[in-house]
């Protein structure tokens, strides 16, 4: 969030703003809306539903409360339950290589090429070490965050850039613990974030901690590795997470099927992941007996057409792959079919799947490799930062291992945590008992 100034440069008759001030306070020309507006300081810089809950209840004037992230801005009275599950409305501007389509295939891009999504708040805290920035990595810096919220979440013009610089150095300064303060000043100092030492070498752990720590070290690190907690460090996962497509939008398999199916891999992408977290906002959303946070509020419901070039004349892929026709209510009943190899007739998420809610990460690179990735974020002050992942499907930190216990995981044959335990909760086996998740979660807590 931000706010904006028509002139370039600072007014001369008096003193320029300290960046805690532009950041705090609303600037002439724009909505009301600051950055601390969304980025709320005594919530560790993030937008909780509580908080919303607290102030539409005490102050429905407030400027968090424009038309610009009402349920539907046309619609009379406002109404805003999205923003009540600390969602935003995000606005992408499609690349030259997409296009929307729909069940049929037919294209539905409208004409200014705009989509948009509904997405969580980040933290700002910790970005000295974060960079790309926002959920899909689209803006390089934070001078350029700072400029694209400006306009699109407090409806201003173009900030001078002392002034973006300004905003830009107080976030730089902000983190969640002294520890992640010593970590962002090393990676400043040139160091290698992959040869960085452990600063939670010296932390004074529980027996509970310890033991989560240990857990986080075979489950977690791959991903959420070194110092920064954000470090991949096991590209073999990484890399297993982008099969090869067909042009209608399915894996292709290795031949003869194995058991589990093993994919064909294409070429990895950047960094960023579809682990599966826009797959649970669709379970979300068609699955009646969903306990996801998000179930209440519609999702947009998105298919996508990706090219070879921007001439947008030869597919190359459409995703999600269309489903077979399916009769029933429950569309997570609909069970995958099997080729003639016998192996699952399905998308990158592994199952039937009927639309989209995120395109993720492919709505910057135009890539169908990175169909719903997303950032993969650092996990220091996670304890403190609910609800989880890019749209706030997960309520609570107990979710989140949850979700990676029965469902992602055991995926990875590197990792050797394979699904043998039986499930906690309702669904499949875990790669991790009721304890180690008990104790991880003490860890992450601690983070």
């Amino acid at each position: 969030m931000g706010a904006c100034r028509g002139d370039k440069e600072d007014p001369p008759s008096r003193a320029p703003l300290t960046g805690k001030q532009l950041f705090e306070q609303p600037f002439p020309g724009t909505n009301g809306r600051a950055c601390a507006t969304c980025h709320v300081p005594e919530d560790h810089f993030t937008l909780t539903p509580a908080h919303v809950a607290r102030l539409w209840e005490t102050n429905p004037n407030d400027p968090l409360f424009n038309a610009i992230d009402a349920d539907d801005p046309t619609a009379s009275p406002l109404t805003y339950e999205h923003l009540k599950k600390g969602l935003v409305r995000v606005w992408l501007t499609l690349p030259d290589t997409l296009d929307l389509i729909d069940d049929e295939g037919n294209v539905t891009t409208p004409a200014d090429r705009r989509m948009s999504v509904w997405r969580s708040v980040p933290s700002v805290a910790d970005t000295a070490m974060s960079a790309p920035f926002q959920l899909d990595g689209r803006v390089a810096t934070l001078e350029e965050q700072a400029q694209a919220a400006i306009i699109s979440h407090s409806q201003g013009g173009t900030a001078s850039a002392s002034e973006l610089a300004r905003i830009a150095t107080f976030q730089r300064d902000l983190f969640t613990s002294d520890r992640a303060r010593i970590v962002a000043g090393q990676l400043a100092s040139g160091a290698d974030p992959s040869g960085l030492p452990d600063v939670e070498d010296g932390l004074s752990l529980s027996t509970s901690e310890q033991r989560g720590r240990e857990v986080y070290a075979a489950a977690c690190a791959a991903c959420h590795g070194g110092a920064t907690k954000a470090t991949l460090s096991n590209r073999v996962v990484h890399d297993a997470l982008f099969p090869s497509l067909r042009p209608d939008g399915t894996v292709l398999y290795q031949v003869p099927a194995t058991d589990p199916p093993t994919p064909v891999l294409a070429t990895p992408g950047d960094g960023f992941m579809n682990i599966g977290s826009a797959l649970v906002t669709y379970l979300g959303q068609v699955d009646p007996e969903s306990e996801i946070f998000t179930k209440s509020v519609d999702f947009p419901r998105y298919r996508y057409r990706f090219y070879t070039d921007s001439s947008r004349t030869q597919k190359l892929v459409d995703l999600p792959p269309k489903p077979p026709p399916f009769q029933g209510g429950d569309l997570s009943d609909l069970e995958p079919e099997f080729d003639a190899n016998g192996n699952p007739i399905v998308g990158p998420n592994r199952i039937p799947q009927f639309f989209s809610s995120d395109p993720g990460r492919a709505a910057i690179t135009g890539n169908p490799n990175d169909f719903e990735a997303f950032d993969v974020p650092t996990l220091r002050g996670i304890g403190r930062t609910a609800p989880y992942f890019h749209d706030n499907s997960a309520e609570e930190l107990h979710k989140v291992v949850d979700f990676y216990s029965q469902f992602v995981l055991g995926r990875f044959e590197s990792l050797d945590l394979p699904p043998i335990h039986p499930p906690e909760h309702e669904g499949p086996p875990e790669s991790l008992t009721p304890e180690q998740k008990s104790d991880l979660i003490a860890f992450l807590r601690r983070l």
